[in-house]
């Protein structure tokens, strides 16, 4: 052979894949609905056997030596650590004289909850709880609170580790202890305290043993308990015989007369139930059958429903609970071509946050519902949880946009509508004023759909066709995608000259329930070709190109970023796959995934077996394709995604790509789903994040 056609061989091989830790290869094959489905990993959906831990320990110590390895990650870890420096507030719970409220400022691992007491003209602030101080590595986090009707006790719940697994106890403000009621299986409580303050109803999971094995995470149930009593005594309100998968929350009115239980069935319906507690009587049936979705705020005369049955952009209707019948009720709040995101009944009137994608209003209604007054407008800004006593006189609630942290602001309540807004609580951001913009265009998705695309970047920088760009979505369970201040996730990519877009898909709830149907089930093909388009219109529009864009999401959002992977392949230089569903067809069988089947749909059912199949990413990978480097980030103490979809993904694709660019697995101790996380873990996931996107980008921290 010629020299020179030796030369051209060498110079035209694709550089070899990195020399993956081995991957075991097990022959194991399902029949599912008539189609054969083959699962060569399936071993790896095991944590706790010896063989998936040995895996698991050289895959990370694979990924630790390739992320260590990148450049610069000294100085980005600089940058990112003055980003959380930032910290944030949470929406406030006003009680008389107390308000209650979180707060983490500075180098905190865990925001803090706080109660500010007025005194005449004196206001001052006291810490409630500092989950910092309950553990070294401060992973003990303090997922949920419950101030009672005075703002004497709290009701509070702590879990270890990220597992969300929460342990009830109530604080005493005025000995700064605990009282001796505990109360375990609490996982995202929902509480409702007696207006005496001497009990409370409150819901928790069944305990081990006492249920099926893998029953655990369901079989939610509402119960009583007694101050002082054993919680082991505690008397079952509501649940017994119900399906297992029901999700029932529970609120009381003011005087303790009403008792109210949303059972939530999956993201698209509910139901609703109340009790009167002034008589020995069984629950009466508000709403059951129907595909609708209700949020219930009770008042001692009225039970106001929020709901978007027949009405997908929602409106309000208020109940007599005395006149319970269908004829009775009353609409107050009509739909509108915005969608209604909250409404809070104080004194005579309502406070309502309506939303049209970047546009929030707060507004009041009069009891009738008549508009009082002009609405508080803001642009690029979302309001955050409506909070204030039912006999209070003024509103408070979180403002924050993409550059501005989030704030507490409160407004009283007049006559004709909202009085001027005070800044209650603040803390001040890292970013001069000006020196980013925020813009917002539209996508045409494949099916002729207008898609929300949200830019930022350095104000002069001028795209060249090759910026390095980051695409992030989410798109599922009626949840919007709002102006959120997140820096590390936002801005970090704008920092080093590049543009951060955000895409507002099909399957969330910024255009009210019919945007959220339209990418689920059956639809969900929809949300990804939604964001394969955001992509394809920042290269038309010669923002960048392929080589410079990449993808980022989280839980459903890796479902998303899986799913762009598998069916485009050629059209991103890299992805962040964050606690991720992958495999599809099995994601029923673990943990709290049951819960989802409403939204995604049920493998065991043949035509939604063929929906899933048609887009699950584990069985769209492909041998011998090019995949672009991926990091599949998850955590062992995830009690809501099992890791073993990050697992099996990993092996799968380490194994079919033809790329020389990473396949690597993040796989975090101590740490689950995201919430709770310490600020220093978390510092150390976006080092490994943003280094490993940065380098793949051929971006220079």
């Amino acid at each position: 052979m010629p020299l020179f056609a030796i030369l051209s061989m060498i110079l035209s091989a694709e550089p070899p894949k990195p020399a993956y830790p081995p991957s075991r290869v097990d022959e194991v094959v399902d029949t599912l609905h008539g189609v054969k489905i083959t699962d060569p990993y399936r071993w790896l959906e095991d944590g706790t056997s010896p063989a998936t831990q040995e895996w698991t320990k050289k895959q990370n110590a694979f990924s630790r030596e390739w992320l260590d390895a990148l450049p610069g990650r000294d100085k980005l870890r600089a940058t990112l650590d003055r980003f959380l420096d930032v910290g944030g507030v949470s929406s406030p719970v006003p009680r008389g004289s107390r308000v209650f409220y979180m707060k983490r400022e500075g180098k905190q691992n865990q925001p803090i909850l706080y109660v500010d007491v007025t005194s005449g003209e004196k206001r001052t602030s006291e810490v409630v709880i500092d989950p910092n101080n309950l553990s070294k590595d401060a992973t003990t986090t303090l997922d949920w609170w419950f101030p009672s009707r005075d703002g004497a006790l709290v009701a509070y719940g702590l879990s270890e580790g990220g597992s969300e697994q929460s342990t009830l106890r109530i604080r005493d403000l005025a000995t700064g202890k605990d009282l001796p009621d505990i109360i375990e299986r609490t996982r995202a409580c929902s509480l409702a305290w007696n207006p005496d303050g001497k009990g409370f109803f409150y819901t928790r999971y069944p305990k081990p043993g006492s249920v099926p094995k893998g029953q655990e995470n369901y079989n939610r149930r509402v119960y009583f308990h007694k101050l002082g009593d054993d919680s082991a005594n505690d008397a079952l309100v509501f649940g017994e015989g119900r399906n297992a998968a029901d999700w029932p929350q529970v609120a009381l009115s003011p005087d303790g007369r009403w008792l109210v239980v949303t059972v939530e069935k999956g993201w698209a319906k509910s139901e609703v139930y109340f009790k009167d507690m002034l008589k020995n009587e069984d629950f009466v049936t508000l709403v059951e059958n129907v595909e609708a979705t209700f949020k219930v705020v009770p008042r001692d005369d009225r039970i106001y429903l929020l709901t978007n049955e027949k009405a997908p952009n929602y409106k309000v209707l208020a109940v007599e609970p005395q006149k319970p019948k269908r004829e009775n009720w009353k609409e107050i709040i009509p739909q509108s071509d915005d969608i209604l995101e909250g409404v809070l009944p104080i004194g005579d009137v309502l406070v309502a946050h309506r939303s049209l994608l970047f546009r929030s209003t707060l507004m009041t209604y009069s009891r009738d519902g008549k508009p009082l007054g002009d609405g508080a407008v803001t642009y690029s800004s979302s309001y955050g949880s409506l909070s204030g006593e039912a006999t209070g006189k003024e509103v408070y609630y979180t403002l924050q946009s993409y550059l501005v942290p989030s704030m507490i602001e409160k407004r009283s309540i007049e006559p004709k509508g909202l009085g001027a807004s005070e800044v209650w609580k603040e803390v001040t951001a890292p970013f001069k004023q000006g020196t980013l913009v925020v813009y917002h265009v539209g996508v045409r998705s494949k099916d002729g759909t207008d898609i929300p695309l949200t830019l930022i970047h350095k104000r002069g920088m001028k795209p060249d066709g090759k910026t390095p760009t980051v695409l992030y979505g989410y798109g599922g369970f009626n949840i919007s995608l709002f102006p959120t201040f997140n820096p590390t996730r936002f801005l970090t990519i704008c920092e080093y000259g590049g543009i951060m877009a955000i895409a507002n898909l099909r399957g969330g709830g910024e255009r009210g329930e019919t945007w959220h149907e339209a990418g689920m089930l059956a639809k969900k093909q929809n949300v990804f070709d939604d964001f394969i388009a955001a992509a394809e219109y920042l290269i038309e529009k010669k923002l960048t190109d392929r080589d410079h864009l990449a993808i980022m999401g989280r839980s459903n959002g890796g479902l998303l970023v899986g799913a762009a992977v598998t069916q485009r392949p050629d059209l991103f230089k890299a992805a962040v796959c964050g606690v991720p569903l992958l495999d599809m067809l099995r994601y029923h069988k673990f943990l709290i995934a049951k819960l989802w089947i409403p939204e995604y749909g049920d493998p065991d059912d043949a035509d939604e077996f063929k929906t899933l199949h048609a887009y699950s990413p584990y069985h769209r990978v492909k041998n011998d394709t090019k995949y672009p480097a991926v990091l599949f980030a998850t955590a062992e103490s995830d009690t809501r995604v099992d890791p073993l979809h990050a697992r099996k993904m990993t092996a799968l694709m380490q194994a079919a790509t033809s790329s020389d660019r990473p396949i690597l697995l993040r796989l975090e101790d101590k740490a689950g789903h995201g919430q709770g996380k310490p600020r220093s873990k978390l510092l150390d996931e976006e080092v490994d994040t943003w280094s490993f996107l940065l380098n793949e980008l051929g971006v220079k921290p």
